[in-house]
């Protein structure tokens, strides 16, 4: 079973991650169209809800922790291509992070 460390640098990509997603979400209910924003608030309170669950599921060695990042990674892409349509540095530093942590998802599930 892996710990904690083997998976430290997933697990603060993943948690890096969230936090951003939400500093975004945040960032767009304060845009004049909020309406136009949608798609990207909600795709990173689920970018940030997978990015928890998969932080956590690692840090106690779950043996689904793959299987989480795997579906963490998937979410992230989504997330991070949203939030590269839009021209505003939530956004931009959102999409950012979520590329990151979708790679070291990604590489996670394959190791």
């Amino acid at each position: 079973m892996a710990n904690y460390h083997h998976y430290q640098q997933c697990i603060d990509a993943c948690l890096k991650c969230a936090s951003l997603c939400n500093h975004c979400a945040s960032s767009c209910l304060q845009e004049k169209d909020v309406k136009m924003m949608a798609r990207c608030i909600q795709l990173d309170m689920e970018c940030a809800a997978i990015c928890y669950n998969a932080a956590q599921l690692m840090s106690l060695g779950s043996s689904r922790a793959e299987e989480y990042c795997r579906l963490c990674a998937d979410i992230c892409n989504e997330c991070a291509e949203e939030c590269s349509r839009h021209n505003n540095e939530h956004c931009q530093e959102c999409a950012e992070a979520c590329h990151r942590c979708a790679e070291l998802c990604t590489e996670m599930e394959a190791a």
